[in-house]
């Protein structure tokens, strides 16, 4: 039987992006969308982890099948650390990314380039019904520019300058942000962890 494994999310385009990360490990990718009125899940904890493990494991009980959950973010040096996990809510429970990406500059209007130090975190949780987990992060970092930059992307990407590139990452194609990104390096990790994960336990 094929080890069956819940992706909390209906994101069709974040179930694409894992099922390509994990090709090769054998499994069956499920996700909310294929479940009829799936409970929601507040993420109020402090942190990526706190959230990510919240979710994970509440869908785990629920579906009673292995699930991973995500969290993720920006974090600013600056801002001693916000938006963190208020990142895609920073200027309010109904804000767009624009207005997000204009509270950011606001607060940093007065912090010079060198000092906009910032980086995307996503961590990933893996959690069985009977308690089993796996924890991990992967994290993209580079600076805030002065003014957005680029058409690509969403969120904050029009303002998020990655330096080994020389550009934002709105100014990127997919294939290359998903090289450098903060899902793509956890993903990498997710995928090393859960080939020793299947070797020693069963997901089913």
């Amino acid at each position: 039987m094929t080890p069956e494994l819940l992706i909390a999310t209906t994101n069709q385009g974040k179930v694409a992006e894992i099922r390509h990360a994990l090709e090769g490990l054998g499994l069956k990718l499920l996700s909310l969308a294929d479940f009829p009125n799936p409970p929601s899940v507040a993420e109020d904890a402090e942190t990526f982890e706190g959230n990510a493990r919240k979710k994970a494991r509440h869908y785990a009980q629920w579906s009673g099948k292995a699930t991973l959950a995500d969290d993720s973010g920006l974090v600013v040096d600056a801002l001693g650390g916000r938006p963190g996990v208020h990142s895609s809510r920073y200027a309010g429970e109904k804000a767009t990314d624009e207005d997000n990406r204009q509270k950011l500059l606001h607060e940093l209007k007065d912090v010079p380039e060198e000092k906009r130090g910032a980086a995307f975190v996503c961590c990933l949780a893996l959690a069985t019904p009977e308690g089993r987990e796996i924890v991990v992060e992967g994290r993209c970092e580079g600076r805030i520019t002065l003014a957005p930059k680029g058409e690509n992307g969403f969120g904050y990407d029009p303002l998020f300058f990655y330096p080994p590139l020389g550009r934002t990452t709105a100014e990127l194609s997919l294939e290359e942000k998903h090289t450098i990104s903060h899902r793509g390096r956890a993903l990498e990790r997710l995928k090393q962890a859960l080939a020793g994960f299947l070797t020693d336990h069963a997901l089913i």
